[in-house]
């Protein structure tokens, strides 16, 4: 992972804040933390179009009232979006059936207080920024950037029969002097890709100076940190996909979290050698 290679593939005009995506089909579907729209973008077309995911959808909505999207996820042909749960009106997950278009809504504030109560997480501090749904796994991926710091991966490998989750806290790289945390994550093959990012606050809810961006991966069966590399000294990467690989190298799409209320999003393809 010593050699990477990260520039802008294109901008898109319509979404700002961006905090996660996915490539399904020629397609970069989206999310952004302040929002309430599915984003689907065709890549050949250069169009973009809006899901509304609520009854009076906004792209800019108060940080105080927002629902917070920060994860999204691909299983088959659905994709599922989950707030972060930092605030009680951010406990809500979303399943988009990409070939009907139908919405379905759930709160997921009972499995966030579980979460909480297993494993000593106070509610200023979850704050899940990633999501991996394999098979009947499920992983959340928190982010520590609060005060006591809990960074790390909460998951069941059964979880639609008992829910019995487990925690592996995960420390990672410094940036100047300040700790990387989890922005996303995405399964490929055994292994997980995950971007992490220094922000310099111990608050999940105020914003602090962005410190730059990591990339790394953690071997799936131990859950131990195998590899991470620093891709950035001022962007806040929050979203992750999978575009293509070979044999030599694989190439991913990532959106960034400019914490602004402009409705444009660069689109950053960067490029690792196996």
């Amino acid at each position: 992972m010593e050699k990477f290679q990260l520039s802008v593939l294109f901008k898109i005009i319509g979404i700002g804040s961006a905090s996660g995506l996915v490539y399904h089909d020629d397609k970069l579907y989206l999310i952004s933390d302040n929002s309430t729209f599915l984003y689907e973008y065709n890549i050949p077309t250069e169009k973009l179009n809006k899901i509304a995911l609520t009854e009076n959808a906004q792209d800019n909505i108060a940080k105080k009232d927002k629902p917070d999207f920060e994860a999204i996820a691909i299983k088959g042909t659905d994709l599922i979006l989950l707030g972060s749960g930092s605030t009680e009106n951010r406990n809500m997950i979303f399943n988009y059936a990409i070939p009907t278009g139908k919405i379905q809504k759930n709160n997921i504030g009972t499995i966030y207080q579980k979460i909480k109560q297993k494993f000593n997480i106070s509610d200023d501090e979850l704050n899940i920024e990633g999501l991996i749904m394999d098979h009947d796994h499920i992983y959340f991926f928190q982010r520590g950037n609060g005060a006591k710091g809990k960074n790390g991966i909460v998951y069941s490998k059964d979880v639609a029969k008992d829910q019995k989750f487990e925690y592996v806290p995960i420390d990672l790289p410094k940036i100047k002097n300040v700790p990387t945390t989890f922005t996303d994550a995405i399964l490929v093959e055994d292994k997980i890709y995950f971007l992490a990012s220094a922000e310099d606050t111990e608050s999940t809810y105020l914003d602090g100076e962005v410190l730059g961006s990591i990339i790394g991966t953690i071997d799936l069966k131990t859950m131990t940190l195998t590899n991470s590399i620093q891709i950035s000294d001022k962007n806040k990467f929050e979203g992750l996909t999978l575009y293509k690989q070979s044999e030599k190298e694989i190439e991913f799409l990532l959106c960034e979290d400019t914490d602004s209320e402009v409705l444009e999003s660069d689109i950053y393809k960067l490029t690792l050698k196996r």
